[in-house]
């Protein structure tokens, strides 16, 4: 399920994000990253409105900078 538009998708249709046993969150384009994953839609608003709600940090166990928002917009787009 996505997080920003809460809908249910096949996981092959969602980026998974993850957050590794280090602290570190990354884009995880194979799903197989270890770590705390959280699953968003491919799309821009998706990912702003997983942010804004803090549904990511939510799901991910905690919190995420501006700096790392930044990174994780710019991958989903790119």
């Amino acid at each position: 399920m996505c997080l920003g538009c809460r809908e249910r998708k096949d996981k092959r249709e969602l980026v998974r994000v993850v957050r590794s046993p280090e602290g570190e969150i990354h884009i995880d384009p194979s799903g197989k990253r270890p770590g705390r994953g959280a699953y968003v839609c491919p799309d821009k608003a998706c990912l702003a409105k997983a942010i804004k709600t803090k549904a990511l940090e939510r799901s991910l166990a905690g919190a995420i900078s501006e700096e790392v928002r930044q990174k994780l917009l710019e991958e989903v787009l790119g």
